[in-house]
């Protein structure tokens, strides 16, 4: 391996404003920068046959991400990632809906690709930092990730997966920056993505229709899974489902039946090939297990508490965490709607990153 440079970075750049301004300041700070799109999927578009891009590196993306490198006068790669995606983030996503799961793609990706890959990278480029456009902290002295100070941008729960090993080669200049005064310095500073729209959906998923792309990318087992009942709480047929994996938990709308009240998605049973619908009132929970965990930080002695959180737009609660055989028993204070088998639980030192894991089951 090449002798690391401490003052060379290599930036994954999204084409998006967020990673164009990062490259930029770091650029402004010193840094000797690299810019580098992975590429990440393509599929074939059913209607001309053709291959066509994902959202996140579609050739407009790219070509916004090689302008700026150019204003900035520095390197531009694309690098092509597809196999590692598709193994480590694109197969693990349809596993976990035709498993009755809703998975959470952005966590997979960053600690498989954007780090364990883009580590590798930088190694290659003699690079010891690596940086992207993450709304979240890094306490150097600490080595610890953070809550970014934008609290409804923060993104450091999406990074609660990576190796710890990574967070001291890590750069996110815009944590201590709100969207706004992102978008006013690629303004100023003339940046050719300075308008980009955010992305809102997954970015592998073109039109935001995920069992579209489950059909699209396996026909062969979604044509095995049948339409079947949706149940209320006691076991009675109320109604049928169009495929278990067009189905979330929480879910009310686009269920087909008619009840006084509105129901959610309770229960997803991929072996009976059955949805549980129930009152709002019944799919809060104050209880769930976990899996997969990652400390960022020292294991903790259990029992201890934690300010938890079970989604990316979640208020969070405070909760006690005890280490039960190979799996984690999370009791919150407070009741949570839709606890979600397959998302992200993760657990937070007031605005320090601790560690996090997949929710199991949500003990109902």
């Amino acid at each position: 391996m090449k002798t690391l440079d401490k003052n060379k970075v290599l930036v994954a750049m999204s084409g998006g404003v967020d990673s164009s301004v990062a490259i930029t300041k770091l650029h402004e700070m010193g840094f000797e920068t690299i810019g580098v799109t992975l590429k990440l999927w393509e599929s074939i578009d059913p209607a001309t046959n053709k291959k066509k891009n994902s959202n996140c590196n579609s050739t407009e993306a790219i070509n916004g991400a090689k302008m700026v490198c150019d204003r900035l006068g520095v390197h531009h790669y694309t690098i092509n990632e597809m196999e590692s995606f598709k193994k480590h983030v694109v197969d693990d996503f349809m596993d976990q809906y035709l498993n009755g799961r809703t998975p959470n793609p952005c966590v997979k990706c960053n600690s498989h690709v954007k780090w364990g890959n883009l580590i590798e990278h930088a190694n290659k480029f003699g690079a010891y930092y690596i940086a992207t456009g993450h709304y979240a902290r890094i306490d150097k002295d600490k080595s610890v990730i953070k809550k970014g100070r934008d609290n409804l941008k923060d993104q450091s729960y999406m990074l609660w997966h990576i190796n710890k090993e990574f967070i001291d080669r890590t750069l996110l200049p815009l944590g201590d920056l709100e969207k706004d005064q992102v978008r006013e310095y690629a303004a100023e500073k003339g940046l050719e993505t300075s308008a980009t729209p955010d992305s809102q959906d997954l970015c592998f998923v073109m039109d935001g229709d995920y069992r579209n792309f489950i059909n699209e990318v396996m026909p062969e087992v979604m044509e095995k899974i049948e339409n079947g009942n949706i149940e209320d709480e006691e076991g009675m047929v109320i109604g049928a489902h169009s495929g278990f994996t067009n189905y979330t938990i929480g879910q009310r709308r686009g269920l087909g039946i008619s009840a006084p009240e509105p129901r959610y998605v309770k229960k997803i049973n991929p072996i009976s090939n059955t949805i549980t619908v129930a009152k709002k009132e019944s799919i809060y929970s104050d209880i769930c297990t976990a899996k997969q965990v990652n400390w960022l930080l020292k294991e903790p002695s259990f029992p201890f508490k934690a300010y938890t959180k079970i989604r990316y737009n979640s208020a969070g609660a405070m909760a006690l965490i005890q280490k039960v055989d190979d799996a984690y028993l999370i009791k919150f204070e407070e009741p949570q709607l839709a606890i979600t088998p397959g998302q992200s639980v993760v657990f937070y030192d007031n605005d320090v990153l601790i560690g996090g894991g997949i929710i199991e089951n949500n003990n109902d």
